[in-house]
This record gives C-alpha cells, sequence and structure tokens, in this order.
C-alpha cells in the first residue's frame, strides 16, 4: 500500500460538559495512579464503517451527545488535576468544565488505511488525534480527555480519543467508552455504573515495601541507545536512527512451531500460555538484532492487572489504574545463546512473584510514596510490552457495530501482543532498519526450526 497523506479539516475545539448538574468536590487519586510514568495521555483509535442501516445522524453530533451524558456518571473527568505542593499528589478537581472536543473532515476512505490490516502505528494517526503524542506531559489544570470525531469520505468515521493516564488504565477508558456507546445508543444508564474507591491502591499509613520493585531502581544512563540513535564510528558524534515499522502475526499455526522448540514437560504444560512463549521468542529475536554486546543486561518488562485478585478484589466498575510491571533481567549473551525455554522461565518467574502476591500492588503503592513517585526505570536495553489481547478495547460499538479497527493509535518505545483478525496475535514492531530485517529472518527462521522438530520427531 502506498504512503497515506492527507490532512484533516478541523473545527475549533469545545468543551463538552455533563448534561446535568455534578458534585463539586476534591477526589484523591492513588499512588498507583499519581505517579510519574503515569503524568501523560495514552491514546485509542476507533474505525467505523457507514452504518448498513439508513441513518442520517451525523456522528460528532451523536457522540458529543452521548460524552455529556457519561460525563453525568464520570463527573471527575469533566474536572481538572490539582497538585499538592508538599508532596506532588495529584487530586481531581471535579469542576464540570468539560472535556475537550473537535469535529474534522478527512478526504480518505477507510480502506485507504488498510482496512482490516489495522495497526499501530495507525497510518497518519497525528490527523485523528487532538494532542503530539508524547511519553509525558503537563496534565495538571487542563482537560482530562480530548475526544476527535473524523468524517471520512466512505462514510465512516474514526473516534481518536486521548485520556490522562493519570485517571485511567486500559480497562478503565473500555468501561467508559462502552458507557458511552450505551448512551449513543438509546440507553438511560451505563450498564456498568462507575466507582471511584482509590484509596484500595493507596499507600498504608506507615508505608512498606513488602518486595523487590526493579522497575523503578535507578539505572545509569548508556549513550549506545541502538534503538534510537548509534555511534559514528571514528568519533563522538551520533547519528539518530529512523525506525521502521511492521506487525508480525503469530496464528495458530507459527505458536505450535515455536511450542515445538520448547522441552517436553514445558511443551505440553498448560502454565506455557501464548504470553510467555511470545515473549520469550520476541524478547530473543529483538535482543539478537538489535546487536547488544553478550555482557550487556537486557530487560523484558511487562504490564500486569492487579482486578481480579481473590483476597483483595477491586469493585466491578472501578476504572482507575490498577497496572504493575513485571521485570525479567539477564545478559544479552545468556538470552540469546540460551534456549526458548529457558527465556521463558525467566519471564514466568517474574510474573508468578506478581502473582502469588495478593499485596504486590499495596507494595508498589508504598514503594512509591517512599521513592518520592519516581518514574519506571526504562534503560535503553529495556524491551516493554503489554498484553492487550484479552482486554477487548475494540469492543465499543456506538451504534455503528463494532469498530474495525479498535485499540493503541500509536507504539512509541512499547510494544503489544494485540489479537489478530481470524485469530492469533499480532506484535507491532519498530526497529532501526537493519535491525529489523535481523529480527523479521530470525522470525523466519524459527519457523523453519519448528517444522525441523516436528520432522525429527516422527
Amino acid at each position: 500500500m502506498a504512503q497515506l497523506c492527507f490532512v484533516t479539516r478541523r473545527g475549533d475545539p469545545v468543551l463538552v460538559q455533563p448534561i446535568h448538574p455534578t458534585p463539586r468536590e476534591l477526589k484523591r487519586l492513588s499512588d498507583l495512579d499519581d505517579q510519574e510514568s503515569l503524568r501523560f495521555y495514552r491514546s485509542v483509535i476507533y474505525f467505523y464503517r457507514r452504518s448498513q442501516q439508513p441513518r442520517g445522524d451525523d456522528p460528532a453530533t451523536i457522540i458529543r451527545g452521548a460524552l455529556a451524558a457519561a460525563l453525568v456518571y464520570y463527573y471527575p473527568m469533566a474536572g481538572r488535576l490539582v497538585e499538592l505542593p508538599a508532596d506532588r499528589k495529584l487530586l481531581v478537581d471535579c469542576t464540570g468544565e468539560g472535556v475537550s472536543f473537535v469535529e474534522a473532515d478527512a478526504d480518505v476512505a477507510l480502506d485507504d488505511f488498510g482496512g482490516d490490516t489495522l495497526c499501530p502505528p495507525v497510518p497518519c494517526a497525528a490527523e485523528l488525534l487532538c494532542l503530539p503524542e508524547r511519553s509525558s506531559a503537563a496534565v495538571v489544570n487542563r482537560p482530562l480527555l480530548y475526544v476527535q470525531v473524523t468524517r471520512l469520505t466512505c462514510g465512516g468515521f474514526v473516534l481518536g480519543v486521548q485520556v490522562c493516564h493519570s485517571l485511567v488504565d486500559a480497562p478503565g477508558i473500555k468501561q467508559f467508552l462502552i458507557a458511552v456507546g450505551e448512551l449513543a445508543r438509546g440507553m438511560e444508564a451505563p450498564s456498568v455504573r462507575p466507582v471511584w474507591a482509590r484509596e484500595l491502591l493507596d499507600a498504608r499509613d506507615q508505608p512498606l515495601a513488602n518486595y523487590h520493585h526493579p522497575e523503578y531502581d535507578l539505572v545509569a544512563d548508556d549513550d549506545d541507545d541502538k534503538l534510537l540513535r548509534v555511534r559514528v564510528p571514528g568519533g563522538a558524534a551520533e547519528e539518530e536512527v529512523v525506525l521502521v515499522h511492521r506487525a508480525f502475526r503469530f496464528g495458530a499455526k507459527e505458536l505450535r512451531l515455536l511450542r515445538e522448540q520448547l522441552p517436553p514437560a514445558m511443551r505440553r504444560s498448560r502454565c506455557t500460555t501464548r504470553f510467555l512463549l511470545l515473549s520469550a521468542f520476541v524478547w530473543r529475536c529483538r535482543t539478537a538484532a538489535l546487536g547488544y554486546e553478550p555482557g550487556e543486561q537486557v530487560r523484558f518488562m511487562f504490564v500486569m492487572n492487579a482486578r481480579g485478585r481473590v483476597r483483595r478484589p477491586l469493585p466491578e466498575g472501578f476504572y482507575g489504574n490498577a497496572l504493575v510491571f513485571g521485570v525479567a533481567e539477564t545478559t544479552a549473551g545468556e538470552l540469546c545463546s540460551g534456549s526458548l525455554g529457558s527465556a521463558v522461565q525467566l519471564i514466568a518467574a517474574a510474573k508468578a512473584r506478581i502473582a502469588r502476591e495478593d499485596d504486590y500492588a499495596q507494595s508498589v503503592a508504598d514503594a512509591l510514596v517512599l521513592r518520592g513517585r519516581p518514574r519506571i526505570a526504562l534503560p535503553p536495553t529495556t524491551y516493554l510490552v503489554t498484553d492487550i489481547t484479552k482486554w477487548n478495547l475494540h469492543e465499543v460499538d456506538l451504534g455503528w457495530g463494532m469498530p474495525v479497527y479498535g485499540g493503541p493509535a500509536t507504539t512509541t518505545l512499547a510494544t503489544f501482543h494485540m489479537p489478530a483478525p481470524g485469530g492469533g496475535i499480532t506484535v507491532p514492531m519498530s526497529l532501526p532498519q537493519r535491525a529489523m530485517d535481523r529480527f523479521a529472518a530470525n522470525v523466519q527462521k524459527a519457523v523453519v526450526d519448528g517444522e525441523s522438530a516436528i520432522r525429527s520427531r516422527i
């Protein structure tokens, strides 16, 4: 597909306020919410086809009205963040000022984006979102939600949403958007009522981090960031690296062939999930492709959700941040020369350390307060992954049916495990061109090795 290029015609931003009066109060964010790493706007984007049923309703008008209705229930989102001067604690001032809303038009059709093959980074995402994509941003005293509805020439439209991550995580914004969709389709109230309950993920009165949290450990700066810049031979100058983007789909066949390369017991175990298998495989391929020195420490970092704990459950309707980070570490040499099974075990052990402790999220909150709300440590050798295969971010029906695509707009320096059309998992990857070529070759070689492993046992 040729490179897509278009310019949207945007109207002036307006503030959409709750349609009914809402409480004026201060609401504390949790100590998981207001960590430094979440002080930015996370984007999600939805592509919808023209409705199969004749309707003259303008999607921008419908969505704007549904937003106003949803903000009655989610009224903190219509407020503004304030920061306490003593400890930088964030609170929501529920002012009811509203969220930013923009109508736009673009001379482009949905199929021009790739249709069912859409994947982050979405082409021309900057034209479909209100704000530039950044990993950090000022979040105090400004709207907490930015929404753009872009009408397409085919009769379809794009919903671009950017929400302050300090207020919600991915399940939280999905819950809000489902409520918007329900109200847009004529329901009188959301099927799931929002619950604040941020105190459940606050640090204790006497903070005590029960566990080690390497994701917040200070790390030394590394000038040789192979992902963003490279040293020029013979000098101290650096050249910026241009990243290329490619999506890799791992269907049932590819996942089966990868599993065949594990030891028999691990191959048969239900504990060897698709997440563990694919994470270990991609981590090894990516590390080898980037050419780290054998002795360099490399990290695999992943997101886990604290919802669903047996002894410390969060209530249905909770839409705050309930995410924690797991970390697996080793050297590049040990990772690349070792077996796929060894890499699986490293990640499985990191995941188990979190999963078996019902108070792990509480310990994270304690550590954040004790350390002064630091950012997560992301040395250049870190591979950060969020598995969204079970979050069903795409399940947002605004009255036009389910979207062709619903999920992240960009990948930045992290990536995702995403549900692939027709089954399987899609992994978007951003790498320098040479590294991308090596990575693709490693993926193809693994398929061949898996087929060889099967033949050798027949």
